[in-house]
């Protein structure tokens, strides 16, 4: 079977993927086995990154996001998010966990003094204590309710960010969007943010065989609604094609430059069928 390829368009999103695999939490769910011991993929130093967001200002990029691991480990990252909002608007994805009243501060500052948006998206995976710590950690849930209220507090619109790994266990008539968004509410959030994704098939979810994509499923189809037409995702070994298969061999496209990967992208994994069937954006919405 011939693994099917999705033309590039244009580069409007870049990713950073700044700490790799290093994340102070283990959830049962992480896209790619992110953890505080050994992680596989390793951090990028501040140049580098520097200089990938300098070459996609260059390339004409819409916006950038910083992901892990668990981006505010990185000891560099709030001088990072200032040099890429004097580019672009940008979003950081995180568990909320490493934001206290002073990184609160400093993000509030940052967005105040930026020409572009400072997005800050923070990842829970429900509002019962018990439920979210069994699949975060414990302590996870009160950590990111606490980093969401600080944030609100200084200006700022915090986007809640949850997988549909408990969408079982979810009381009937109540979906999750309108779940999270009432939780949001009672804690004070007065304008509610909330972002739903699927749970991909990779990682610590990954499953053996699994359906791909062919080019019979393909044929017609629209491929702008595919991310990686206008993405790229810079992490440690080079730059990949898509935000959940960074750090994998055959996801890379180049060892280092980003306008020599601006070329089309194998759809050779089992997520790619997440993708095409649920129409998911790693982007905000």
């Amino acid at each position: 079977m011939t693994t099917p390829t999705v033309p590039f368009r244009h580069l409007a999103t870049l990713w950073i993927q700044v700490t790799g695999t290093w994340c102070n939490l283990q959830c049962a769910h992480c896209i790619n086995s992110s953890g505080p011991t050994d992680p596989w993929l390793k951090s990028l130093d501040t140049r580098t990154v520097k200089r990938y967001i300098h070459e996609a200002e260059d390339l004409g990029v819409k916006e950038i996001y910083f992901t892990g691991g668990e981006p505010f480990l990185h000891k560099d990252i709030l001088e990072l998010l200032a040099f890429s909002l004097a580019v672009a608007p940008t979003t950081v994805l995180t568990n909320g966990t490493k934001i206290t009243e002073a990184v609160a501060d400093s993000l509030a500052d940052l967005a105040r003094k930026s020409p572009y948006s400072l997005e800050i998206r923070v990842s829970v995976d429900d509002i019962d204590p018990d439920r979210n710590d069994r699949i975060r950690g414990k302590g996870a849930l009160a950590k990111a309710v606490r980093a969401i209220r600080l944030l609100y507090a200084r200006g700022l619109l915090p986007i809640l960010t949850a997988t549909e790994i408990l969408q079982a266990e979810m009381p009937e008539g109540n979906g999750m969007y309108d779940r999270f968004r009432d939780f949001l509410l009672t804690q004070g959030i007065a304008k509610p943010r909330v972002k739903i994704i699927p749970v991909f098939p990779i990682g610590r979810m990954a499953q053996e065989g699994g359906g791909l994509l062919t080019e019979e499923m393909l044929r017609g189809y629209d491929f702008s609604l595919l991310q990686c037409t206008e993405t790229r995702v810079v992490a440690d070994g080079g730059v990949y094609c898509c935000p959940i298969l960074a750090g994998l061999k055959e996801a890379r496209l180049q060892e280092r430059g980003l306008k020599e990967s601006l070329t089309s992208c194998r759809l050779y994994h089992t997520a790619c069928v997440t993708c095409y069937q649920t129409g998911m954006t790693c982007k905000n919405f």
